[in-house]
């Protein structure tokens, strides 16, 4: 982990321990982001505020001699690096059946196992870019769904908060309900510094792409089972390893990198990184999903946090909901 990253690593582990003082004044964003997700989910002990509904799975990950270019990090030495990896469907609802929108988009959080008994991680998801661009505006934009049930008067306060902040509509209508989790992409919405060995350093967005794109309609979606994603993934596994490449869009030196809802032109160069591996689905995949935190922010050396707040936010309330959920 890098050493920029470590206070804030730090404070997780101390809200994680439950040793923070108790204080009056008004909780801080990420914990305010939880509060209401857990208001528009229902709390449900055990389970993650958001993204309740998972599989994990083990495999590897393989790493080209590009990424070595233009990483120095550890994940990026073409050795074969173990990772546990989590699919998972939107939503704090852990029953949400597979095929309905609400439970897009869907996610992939790696953890990378590094040779000297380090982690690293990397969480992604379905959304092509992020809805909003801060943790207040992500908390209003929760307090906006919780204020407006079906039967609000219209304009609802979502219909008001997705006016002035177009960037919502655009991003959902990025996603779509999969034939599998192996049969879609996944998108890093934030962005990271990527420093090589001669210190030289590239601004990357994550992409994880399957070796086949594959989606259902709505209604073919609809008349699935409530878990055929999550049923089919460890089916699969039976019959042979699923394949990832991790890739990463590099920016332009001009390209802002603090603002997730504003993705890059498309005509950036993307490199690809390596590849992605999975091959066994996890025993008791509930029990051990509960044990698990991916945090955006760890980060290992040669690759470094950019000045995008939303990173921090996120570690913040992954931790808030890891306390939570094992108290």
């Amino acid at each position: 982990m890098t050493k920029t990253k470590l206070p804030i690593f730090m404070a997780a582990l101390t809200i994680l321990s439950g040793s923070l003082p108790a204080r009056a004044e008004e909780p801080d964003v990420a914990t305010q982001i939880v509060d209401v997700m857990n208001k528009v989910f229902g709390v449900h002990p055990g389970f993650r505020a958001n993204h309740a509904k998972g599989v994990v799975v083990e495999g590897s990950f393989t790493a080209t001699p590009e990424a070595a270019g233009l990483s120095r990090a550890a994940i990026f030495t073409g050795a074969k690096i173990p990772v546990t990896v989590r699919f998972s469907d939107s939503t704090g609802v852990p029953n949400i059946a597979d095929g309905s929108p609400q439970a897009n988009p869907h996610g992939i959080a790696i953890k990378y196992h590094l040779p000297d008994g380090s982690e690293t991680d990397m969480v992604t998801n379905s959304l092509h870019f992020f809805p909003v661009a801060t943790g207040e505006q992500f908390r209003d934009l929760l307090t906006a769904i919780s204020q407006s049930p079906k039967d609000a008067a219209h304009p609802t306060a979502l219909d008001k908060f997705k006016e002035s902040h177009p960037t919502v509509a655009a991003a959902l209508a990025t996603v779509h309900t999969p034939d599998s989790f192996a049969d879609e992409e996944y998108f890093g919405v934030n962005a990271f510094i990527f420093v090589n060995k001669a210190g030289t350093k590239q601004a990357v967005r994550y992409q994880i792409t399957p070796e086949k794109l594959v989606y259902l309609d709505p209604k073919a979606a609809a008349d699935k089972k409530p878990d055929f994603l999550i049923d089919e993934l460890p089916s699969r596994l039976k019959a042979g390893p699923v394949t990832f490449h991790l890739k990463a869009q590099l920016a332009a030196p001009d390209d802002q990198t603090k603002d997730g809802s504003k993705p890059w032109p498309a005509d950036r160069k993307v490199v690809d990184l390596g590849v992605l591996t999975i091959d066994k689905a996890v025993p008791d995949s509930l029990e051990a999903q509960k044990k698990l935190l991916f945090l955006p922010g760890a980060l290992t050396d040669g690759i470094e946090q950019s000045d995008d707040p939303l990173v921090d936010t996120r570690d913040g309330a992954y931790a808030v909901s890891f306390s939570r959920r094992n108290p």
